[in-house]
C-alpha cells in the first residue's frame, strides 16, 4: 500500500509542478486563439456587410486583450486502522487532482470618436499611394477606395446615391495597371511649403509602348504632358495641370458600396425587406462585381467565411480566389486607417491565487 501511495504522490506532485506546465501552453494557446480571433474577425466583417445591405447599423467589437489563467493541483491522503483482532485491519488510500483554465477576453466596442476616426474619416490619399507603392494592384485600390480622381467618377452602389462608373475612370485604372506592371509608376515624399507632400511619379521613356500609355493617362487626367511628377491632394478638382486630386472614401462608404453586390434571397426583395442587387452597366455592358457574396437557405459546405442572418446563410466560396483576396484586402485596409489616439485600454485585474 505504501509503495502505491508513494507512486501516486509522485504523480500528483509532478502534475502540479507549474514550472514546466506554463511554457507548454504558449505554442498551443497562441495558435488556437489566433485562429479563433481571425475566424471571428472575418465573420464579423461579413455580418456587418450584410447588416448594411439590409439597412441595419453596423457594430464592431475589437478584441482588446486575451488573458489565460491556469491552475493545477493535487492532494493525496493515506490512512490505516489496526484493531486488537489480528485478522481485522482496514486501509485507506485517496487522491484528488484538479485542472482549471480561466480565460479572460476583453471586447471593446468601436463607438464615438473611435468610430468616427476608423469608419467615417476619408482614407488619406498618401495611404492609397502607399498601397500602390507596396505592390497592390492600382486598379483594385482605386476601384475600391476612390470616389473621384481629377473629376472622373468611380461607381458607388449605395441605395441613396447609386451611380455607375465613368467609362474614362475604368480606362484610366486599366492603363495605370499596365504602367504599374512595367514598374513605371510610383510615389515619393517631399516638402511643399514646409509641409510633407506626396508625389505621384509616372515614367515611360524606357519603353515606347509604356511611354505612349503614360501620355494617354496624362491626357485622361488633364495633366501636363511633359511632367513626370505630380502633386497629390485630397479633393475632386485639381488646382492646375500639375496636381492630381483624389476624392477618397471612408471605410463606411467602402462597406456600403461593397454591400450592394451581395446576392440576397428573391423573397426578401419581393417583400421589400432589401433593395435589389446593384447591377452596374458601362456603355451598355454589364460590369462584373469586384466580390461575390452568395446566399442560400442551407449552410454551405465549401465556404471561406459564412454567417447566418435572418433565414439565410451568406457566404464566400472558398474556391472564389478573387473574392477571397478582395475580402482579405478589405480587412487589411480596415486596420490601416486606424489612426490617432486610440484611447485608454481597459484595466483587467487577474487574481494570482
Amino acid at each position: 500500500m505504501y509503495r502505491k501511495g508513494a507512486l501516486l504522490l509522485a504523480g500528483i506532485l509532478g502534475l502540479s509542478a507549474c514550472a514546466g506546465f506554463g511554457p507548454t501552453t504558449v505554442s498551443r494557446d497562441r495558435f488556437d486563439y489566433n485562429a479563433a480571433i481571425s475566424d471571428s474577425w472575418k465573420r464579423q466583417m461579413l455580418y456587418n456587410l450584410i447588416k448594411i445591405r439590409y439597412g441595419d447599423a453596423p457594430v464592431f467589437l475589437d478584441v482588446s486583450s486575451v488573458i489565460s489563467q491556469y491552475q493545477i493541483g493535487g492532494q493525496i491522503s493515506l490512512g490505516a486502522t489496526l484493531n486488537n483482532n489480528p485478522w481485522s485491519t482496514s486501509e485507506t488510500l485517496g487522491a484528488t487532482g484538479n485542472y482549471v483554465e480561466r480565460p479572460t477576453i476583453t471586447f471593446t466596442p468601436v463607438i464615438g470618436d473611435k468610430f468616427a476616426r476608423s469608419l467615417m474619416s476619408p482614407i488619406p490619399p498618401s495611404a492609397i499611394l502607399s498601397l500602390v507603392q507596396g505592390g497592390y494592384p492600382v486598379d483594385l485600390v482605386f476601384r475600391l477606395l476612390v470616389h473621384e480622381i481629377n473629376g472622373l467618377r468611380n461607381r458607388f452602389g449605395g441605395d441613396m446615391r447609386a451611380y455607375a462608373t465613368d467609362p474614362e475612370f475604368l480606362a484610366l485604372v486599366q492603363k495605370m495597371r499596365q504602367i504599374q506592371l512595367a514598374g513605371a509608376i510610383g510615389m515619393r515624399h517631399t516638402k511643399v511649403d514646409k509641409q510633407e507632400a506626396a508625389l505621384l511619379v509616372i515614367r515611360g521613356k524606357a519603353d515606347p509602348a509604356i511611354d505612349a500609355m503614360s501620355r494617354e493617362v496624362r491626357g485622361i487626367l488633364g495633366l501636363d504632358p511633359q511632367a513626370s511628377e505630380f502633386r497629390v491632394a485630397y479633393g475632386a478638382i485639381p488646382r492646375d495641370n500639375q496636381e492630381i486630386a483624389i476624392l477618397t472614401r471612408s471605410i463606411l462608404e467602402v462597406l456600403v458600396d461593397i454591400s450592394t453586390d451581395i446576392e440576397v434571397p428573391a423573397s426578401d426583395v419581393e417583400e421589400k425587406r432589401v433593395s435589389p442587387t446593384f447591377a452596374e452597366t458601362v456603355a451598355g455592358e454589364k460590369v462584373a462585381p469586384m466580390i461575390r457574396i452568395q446566399s442560400s437557405p442551407e449552410k454551405p459546405a465549401e465556404a471561406f467565411v459564412s454567417v447566418a442572418y435572418r433565414n439565410a446563410y451568406f457566404w464566400i466560396d472558398d474556391r472564389d480566389l478573387r473574392s477571397k483576396k478582395l475580402f482579405t484586402f478589405l480587412m487589411f485596409v480596415f486596420t490601416l486607417v486606424e489612426t490617432g489616439d486610440k484611447g485608454s485600454t481597459p484595466v483587467v485585474t487577474i487574481p494570482t491565487g
